[in-house]
């Protein structure tokens, strides 16, 4: 059961590609950015590492303004590759030694597709935020995820993931990060 569950101590957010020139043509963009910010917000709160990509930002831009403001920028990695997964990733990931990894981004089929089986293969735990990613067409969204789930991600969703870290009502944090799920 060990795979099924979250502990903030062994956990980094990966938040993949959520871009100025790549987010508007999202389906579910608003849902996304919006379930990133909660993911951010339990980060900071429970002293979660905060991994963030950007695919090629000369030509799609930085992360989106609204979520700057929210970001710890703990580590930025700019990229070429689709799959985040490369030697840079690797060798934060070791440092910080997390094997837990929780994503959220775009597109669900592509980048975070590839990323999300090269963590696997190198046997992170990785686990979804079903709502935190998106891609073009709802077709290619559900299909990544199919992918992922049976290469052994696990699909969850931001609720399952904020309340599984809480773990009690007690939570000093439980509160302020309940108040953001609505």
């Amino acid at each position: 059961m060990e795979k099924f569950r979250l502990d903030k101590s062994e956990v980094v957010l990966l938040i993949i590609d959520i871009q100025e020139k790549l987010a508007p043509a999202m389906k579910y963009k608003d849902k996304v950015v919006n379930n990133t910010k909660v993911l951010l917000s339990t980060a900071e709160k429970m002293n979660i590492p905060v991994i963030i990509t950007e695919q090629y930002p000369k030509g799609l831009g930085s992360t989106l303004k609204e979520l700057q403001s929210d970001l710890k920028q703990d580590y930025i990695l700019e990229k070429v590759h689709f799959s985040a997964y490369r030697s840079e990733l690797k060798s934060y990931l070791n440092k910080i030694n997390k094997k837990k990894v929780i994503v959220v981004g775009m597109e669900t089929h592509i980048c975070v597709f590839q990323t999300v089986r090269d963590l696997l293969e190198d046997n992170y735990y990785v686990y979804i935020a079903n709502d935190g990613v998106a891609s073009r067409t709802k077709e290619n969204y559900l299909n990544g995820l199919d992918l992922m789930n049976q290469m052994g991600a696990i699909i969850t969703n931001t609720e399952t993931i904020v309340f599984d870290l809480l773990k009690k009502s007690t939570d000093p944090e439980f509160k302020s990060l309940s108040k953001m799920i609505k």
